[in-house]
């Protein structure tokens, strides 16, 4: 099970004890934000993309939208999802739990600047019933992201 994964790696790192599972589905933004009693756009969700044929993900904040131009500006290639089914032999993780942790080699994580709001976010955990609260640093240690992108829309704040 991916949780377990997640949760091995993380007993490695010191920090296993700060997963929380639900007794109730975490698997979108609306139900992890709900189940975790904070607002949606904490939650640090990840998309995953294939680009060429290297899966890469995109942890972008709850309520960030993939900006098409921006994403084929900086991966010059057009923006496509990997397909529900492919995710699990891509990534290591099933749709509904998708994280950037204990992810299979070769898959390349990116942190959207959307995220950069925040002092803390909540992405999952490996499951669709957990989360980790996560500093950004942490989140972008943890997850040995290849760096901080600019390819998301519809978060900025008015003003």
């Amino acid at each position: 099970m991916s949780i377990e994964k997640v949760r091995t790696y993380f007993q490695t790192l010191g920090i296993a004890d700060r997963i929380q599972e639900f007794p109730v589905s975490s698997a979108t933004v609306e139900l992890a934000a709900q189940a975790l009693g904070v607002e949606g756009k904490r939650i640090a969700k990840t998309l995953s993309f294939l680009v060429g044929d290297v899966c890469i993900l995109i942890v972008a904040a709850g309520d960030a939208k993939i900006d098409n131009p921006k994403f084929k500006a900086q991966f010059h290639t057009k923006a496509k999802m990997l397909p529900p089914e492919d995710v699990p032999s891509y990534v290591g993780h099933a749709v509904g739990g998708v994280c950037p942790f204990a992810v299979k080699a070769g898959v390349k994580v990116y942190l959207d600047e959307s995220l950069r709001r925040f002092e803390t976010v909540f992405p999952a955990c490996g499951s669709s019933n957990s989360a980790i609260e996560l500093r950004l640093q942490e989140l972008m240690d943890y997850a040995r992201a290849d760096g901080w992108i600019d390819v998301c829309k519809g978060w900025q704040e008015e003003g």
